[in-house]
């Protein structure tokens, strides 16, 4: 099946001109280092989609890495509503919408869905789709959500689970993603290399599993986090001549770890994940590299030690839906990871901050 756009996007025609009075507060992305609180029309929905109301929306390394760069070539094109990781209540629904939602319903809704007809969702990979939906502007009072994420990836929130215990599922279905993919299994010994807070979701996920798990970051903070959460061992890169010996000191017979999964995303670190890693065992480049990046490999290790490289590359409904069993099941909190409050008034400052990296983690943000 072919398409007319490999990505759609939906939040920029909320920006439109609206002839209605009912206006709602927003985040407006409108290029680098400058999101804007603004005053936009509340989003018009067609017969299939939703309004939620925004309980909580949560500050993540992505939204982070878009509003330094001004935009996502994938996902996000300024001047654009703004944020993906949220939780609400529904407010109203498109007639053509199904007895299952309703008004007043409790919601965590994905920020993408596929379209299920395309070679790759075809193929078992939904997470690739050539037609993949994403959507923006968690950041506001309320977000429209569209027709094909309400019927595909939009859940509703178990009794008992917070706002800001269900906002973590968007990222923690990566991470479950992530964990399938690389084959981790109980008993074994995984190296996770970057301790910001989807390296701490892996970190507590995997230890909650019987992993032993070796965490890699920096900052005294980091490891106190990663210890906090189960990590066997932790371990600031900056203090280490050479973290990749230090690593493998730590597994049987210093052969390395079964798994290395690299959630930090630099050169460096992906060189370390593949020398890190024993003889076939497998390596997870969960954290992508900037366009353009030149890694070094070693063709001769790769080979002889029958290594196994990959990389896990977003979510899919599957595990959508797992992350919110797992959070439900309470393997995961958002009191483990959430380390501020802000009105959404203060969303442009809550991201200067993070510039400083100061240990912070994620920010819930109360619109």
């Amino acid at each position: 099946m072919t398409t007319k756009a490999p990505v759609k996007t939906i939040e920029q025609d909320v920006l439109q001109p609206d002839v209605r009075t009912d206006m709602m507060t927003a985040a407006v992305l409108h290029g680098r280092e400058d999101v804007r609180i603004e005053r936009v029309p509340v989003p018009r929905i067609a017969e299939d989609e939703a309004l939620v109301r925004v309980g909580v929306a949560l500050t993540d390394g992505t939204d982070f890495k878009v509003w330094k760069q001004g935009f996502h070539a994938r996902m996000i094109r300024p001047p654009a509503l703004f944020g993906h990781e949220l939780a609400g209540t529904v407010a109203e629904v498109g007639s053509a919408v199904g007895a299952k939602v309703f008004p007043g319903q409790r919601v965590v809704p994905a920020n993408s869905a596929p379209c299920n007809t395309c070679f790759h969702c075809r193929k078992g990979q939904p997470n690739l789709c050539e037609d993949l939906l994403f959507n923006n502007g968690a950041y506001a009072e309320y977000i429209r959500i569209p027709g094909r994420i309400v019927r595909e990836n939009m859940l509703e929130i178990p009794n008992g689970v917070s706002f800001e215990d269900a906002a973590l599922t968007e990222p923690l279905a990566c991470v479950l993603r992530g964990i399938h993919e690389t084959g981790i299994h109980p008993g074994d010994t995984v190296a996770v290399i970057g301790c910001g807070p989807i390296g701490l979701k892996f970190i507590r996920i995997l230890s909650r599993r019987k992993v032993h798990v070796i965490a890699i970051g920096k900052r005294r903070s980091q490891m106190e986090a990663a210890e906090r959460m189960g990590a066997m061992s932790a371990l600031d890169a900056a203090e280490l001549n050479n973290p990749v010996e230090r690593v493998r000191a730590l597994t049987e017979g210093a052969r390395g770890a079964d798994a290395v999964i690299e959630a930090a995303g630099q050169p460096t670190t992906w060189e370390w994940a593949l020398q890190m890693v024993r003889k076939g065992g497998t390596v997870n480049l969960f954290a992508g590299c900037a366009k353009g990046t030149e890694v070094k490999v070693d063709p001769w290790a790769l080979h002889y030690s029958e290594i196994t490289v990959k990389s896990t590359f977003h979510h899919t409904p599957r595990f959508m839906r797992e992350a919110l069993e797992a959070i439900g099941r309470g393997e995961i909190r958002a009191a483990d990871l959430i380390t501020g409050r802000a009105p959404l008034a203060e969303l442009p400052k809550v991201f200067e901050h993070m510039k400083n990296r100061n240990g912070q983690l994620k920010t819930a943000v109360l619109p």
